[in-house]
């Protein structure tokens, strides 16, 4: 049937419906013919995306941006600025703002929107999700041609702002964005994971920072710092609370920890590799501090900053975007200022194994742009999307938490240059813990790494978190930590994320849907069984008025 014929169908069913019954019935019609158009809009429906010779800007366009804010009003301002600015020089083009305070709400609406072919046109994001969306052909449109356009393409001639040209892009920034052969996203922003240390109460125990923390040293003073009075006071902060070591996002844990050890994690070919006796062995010293109450995630005591700043937390790991809740100071403390405990706040990389070789992640937003019917539409996606890449939003965006610039043209920017060399001048835009941590990455960024990208990488990272969680949670009730502990953890984690389901290549960029995760699988088959118990009732319930001698 084809695709008029359809639209044509839905519209009677819709249209035609008398009664509730038979309008929730149609609707029920609808959806199968919606996923029916699809099943084309995915795998068939769109033609590969071919830039067009020219941008004709004689026609109006309305894109839409789906964007994270973090609830931060600044972040939303720069959002507003930035559309703003775009639409005075393309006057012809319509941006249409929704924003979210989490990627994971990103991507599962995302993963639905799919199903109706209602994807955004532009959409902050991440490469592990992206793997995701590419679940049929030319669903997300590969740039890597169209950076080189000499008309759009990047600092492009027709180009009506000073864009960044692409060697003028972080290189290891952009590799990121790279993957089954193509690249499908330009980045955002980046960061890294910092550790936010209460050094006064370091120094109170005894010690001196080193110049690279290591783990043996952050377990050593975690655990000392566990001592206690006659009265079970803590004897470093005099309080009844004191959780040492605090780790925001244990995915990250674990996944730095392997890469640190040399030991497998995942292969490009998208197999799991991460359980193996490596693994068990940071399982096993983790569950040993956890138990002893000297470790904890966010998951279970709730945001390490919240601890760091009332005096109940020494090491503090989280995001260097989270730098400006962290330290006595903080600008975006999320507790009251009587349980702030002062005190000097140190950043520094995240502890390592091998001082000599340190490693730590890359991390950060990223910018896919969905493909559409009209060529001119996603050319109108891609100039917006180019925008973002500015140095004044950049810039003011980098200025609002511990991300950095993903352009060294605005890194090396006299306006950039200049809010560094201001560091701790106030406790707003130039809190000093904010600005160490962007320098700590701009410092280390030939340290970083990615982990692979693949259909189903979202859902390893969230299993490689959930052994860390389970671990501690475990000790926590009592339960011995043994080899047929951690062999059954495996087995669980393995089975709740579907991990034994991983290992197709990404390449072409389609992708059998059965291979989704199970966040993403479960939407759609949520749907689908949503409608299929609302068309139930519907039957039955007109049988039921038959009965009864209902007419119409």
């Amino acid at each position: 049937m084809s695709r008029k014929s359809k639209t044509g169908n839905i519209r009677k069913a819709l249209f035609g419906a008398r009664t509730v019954g038979t309008r929730v019935l149609a609707a029920a019609v609808v959806l199968g013919s919606l996923l029916g158009l699809t099943g084309c809009h995915g795998a068939k429906g769109l033609d590969a995306f071919v830039m067009p010779g020219e941008f004709d800007l004689s026609r109006e366009y309305e894109i839409t941006f789906w964007a994270k804010n973090d609830t931060n009003k600044t972040q939303t301002a720069i959002y507003e600025k930035a559309i703003g600015d775009f639409e005075k020089l393309y006057p012809n083009i319509k941006v249409n703002l929704r924003l979210y305070t989490d990627y994971g709400k990103i991507y599962n609406d995302v993963i639905t929107n799919i199903a109706t072919g209602t994807t955004p046109n532009v959409c902050i994001t991440y490469p592990d999700h992206i793997a995701t969306y590419l679940t049929g052909t030319n669903l997300v449109v590969p740039l890597e041609e169209i950076f080189g356009d000499e008309n759009y393409g990047l600092g492009g001639r027709e180009v009506k702002f000073d864009a960044p040209l692409e060697e003028e892009i972080v290189p290891q920034f952009l590799e990121e964005c790279s993957f089954g052969g193509h690249c499908y996203a330009v980045p955002y922003m980046r960061s890294t994971e910092a550790c936010y240390i209460n050094k006064t109460y370091v120094e109170k125990l005894g010690y001196q920072l080193p110049d690279v923390l290591t783990w043996d040293f952050i377990w050593e003073v975690s655990e000392a710092a566990m001592a206690k009075d006659e009265e079970g006071n803590f004897l470093v902060n005099g309080q009844k609370v004191m959780i040492p070591f605090i780790y925001k996002s244990t995915d990250n844990m674990m996944i730095q920890m392997l890469k640190q050890k040399g030991a497998e994690y995942s292969s490009e070919k998208g197999e799991a590799l991460l359980f193996h006796d490596t693994t068990k062995e940071l399982l096993l010293e983790i569950g040993s501090h956890g138990a002893s109450g000297a470790f904890s995630t966010f998951k279970i005591s709730s945001y390490p900053a919240n601890f760091l700043n009332a005096g109940q937390c020494i090491f503090a790991i989280d995001s260097t975007a989270g730098a400006t809740w962290m330290g006595t100071e903080a600008p975006l403390s999320d507790i009251s200022k009587d349980k702030v405990v002062a005190f000097e706040t140190a950043v520094m990389m995240i502890p390592q194994f091998d001082r000599e070789d340190p490693k730590m992640i890359s991390q950060g937003p990223s910018v896919c742009i969905f493909n559409k019917k009209d060529p001119q539409e996603v050319l109108a996606s891609w100039l917006f999307t180019q925008y973002l890449l500015t140095n004044e939003v950049q810039i003011a965006y980098a200025e609002t938490e511990g991300y950095v610039p993903v352009t060294l043209k605005a890194q090396e920017s006299e306006a950039y240059q200049d809010y560094l060399s201001r560091c701790g001048e106030d406790n707003g835009a130039h809190y000093k813990v904010k600005i160490q941590a962007a320098e700590l990455l701009m410092d280390n960024v030939s340290h970083t790494f990615v982990t692979p990208v693949f259909v189903g990488s979202a859902s390893l990272r969230d299993g490689a978190g959930q052994l860390i969680e389970n671990t501690v949670k475990s000790v926590r009730r009592g339960q011995k930590i043994d080899d047929a502990y951690i062999e059954e953890l495996y087995a669980d984690v393995i089975s709740r994320y579907r991990l034994d389901h991983l290992g197709g290549q990404m390449g072409s960029g389609e992708t059998d849907l059965g291979k989704l995760p199970g966040t993403a699988a479960a939407l759609l088959w949520g749907l689908a069984a949503a409608w299929a118990l609302i068309l139930l009732y519907v039957v039955m319930e007109r049988i039921r008025r038959r009965k009864n001698g209902y007419k119409k």
